[in-house]
């Protein structure tokens, strides 16, 4: 077993947890700090999970739903948003993996009125995202086979967390699909502040270990918030950050580590339960009900 973050084969327990009544094993890497699900453990390693298992557990159907769409809307606004703030120019080519029913795409075609395209595995969100006229694929190496034109933008929005091999996936978009003066826009929970542990998520991100991914695999960081959209006003329950290819001489392999990890995701923590305390209403924003999904 090695670390998705160093590849180091050194690692202890960090926490055992349920998710969806299947018992998880979290490690933490010793020579980077990565906290992490074991990959030839996990379900969610498995490619066919996303085909259609990981949609019947997390919400009991394949098909989108309305509350599920609502989320996405609120964070492909938030992530333009982002994007304007960051001064990004207008791609004429987006990619987003793990597109889902495409929201983000057709926030990026109306936005930007550029050419997009989709990676999505889950079999019912990649057909509902094709009958919105969005050309989609089954996964990164059919896109890659297809030989697409380098992409200016690519999105990994609540993604990254979810991948056997971030690293080596990083790379490859960098060097099969994004442009030289491409941007990488990524956006996960963040460890510090989110419960994190799900069946479905490998890799726990902090602030720092979500740099030195990028770093690592040749990106260099230029963009980077953490917020609470759309679940919080005013608990940082996620990262966003926006980055691009890195000039050779910036460009690293070497892993700088993370110390006190648990004692920051404890101190994280207790913070977010004082919060929730104070200002019950701010902490946590109202989803749509039943009725209105």
């Amino acid at each position: 077993m090695n670390c998705l973050l160093c590849g180091s084969d050194q690692q202890d327990v960090f926490e055992r947890v349920e998710s969806f009544g299947i018992p998880l094993v979290y490690y933490q890497c010793h020579r980077c700090g990565l906290v992490f699900q074991s990959a030839e453990e996990s379900k969610a390693a498995d490619p066919e999970f996303y085909t259609s298992v990981y949609r019947e557990i997390y919400q009991a159907t394949e098909t989108p739903t309305s509350k599920d769409l609502w989320v996405q809307e609120q964070r492909a606004k938030h992530l333009m948003a982002f994007l304007h703030a960051q001064n990004v120019h207008r791609p004429d080519r987006a990619l987003d993996i793990g597109a889902s029913a495409g929201v983000l795409l057709k926030a990026f075609k109306r936005e930007y009125a550029c050419d997009v395209v989709g990676v999505e595995p889950g079999d019912a969100y990649r057909t509902f995202a094709e009958q919105q006229g969005l050309q989609m694929f089954t996964s990164k190496e059919e896109l890659i086979t297809s030989r697409p034109e380098r992409f200016d933008l690519i999105s990994l929005s609540h993604v990254l967390e979810h991948l056997p091999d971030p690293a080596g996936d990083l790379r490859s978009y960098r060097m099969d699909l994004l442009s030289e003066s491409g941007f990488l826009l990524i956006e996960v929970p963040n460890f510090y502040a989110h419960d994190s542990y799900e069946l479905a998520h490998l890799a726990c991100y902090t602030p720092h270990t979500l740099r030195e991914i990028l770093l690592k695999t040749g990106y260099e960081v230029i963009g980077f918030k953490k917020h609470g959209v759309p679940r919080s006003a005013c608990l940082n329950l996620y990262l966003t950050i926006l980055a691009r290819p890195a000039k050779s001489d910036l460009h690293r392999e070497a892993v700088r580590p993370e110390r006190y990890v648990r004692q920051k995701r404890d101190l994280g923590l207790l913070y977010r339960r004082g919060l929730q305390k104070l200002f019950p209403h701010k902490a946590w924003l109202p989803l749509p009900s039943r009725e209105e999904s």
